[in-house]
């Protein structure tokens, strides 16, 4: 029902910012949930992209665009209209 008044929904990639390199290496939990908001979109089958969009405290944020079945080209189109927009 979300996509009959939008193309697409946007929301974080992570819960979190990025983490150093080998931060959390010895923490599986930690690492499981800094995956946690692209695991729905895998089981429902929905096409999704994480693009760059921008830094907090220097490290690296990202969005996250998911768009209904068998729209890949509208995702596609919309992701890097929104890349080029975030990155100006």
């Amino acid at each position: 029902k979300a996509f009959q008044s939008v193309d697409v929904l946007v929301g974080p990639t992570a819960p979190v910012t990025a983490f150093e390199i080998g931060k959390n290496v010895d923490d599986p939990l930690q690492m499981y949930l800094t995956d946690i908001m692209t695991v729905a979109v895998n089981l429902v089958g929905a096409p999704a992209i994480s693009i760059p969009a921008g830094t907090v405290d220097g490290l690296p944020v990202g969005l996250q665009l998911i768009a209904p079945q068998r729209q890949d080209a509208r995702l596609l189109s919309i992701a890097a209209a929104a890349e080029l927009e975030l990155a100006a």
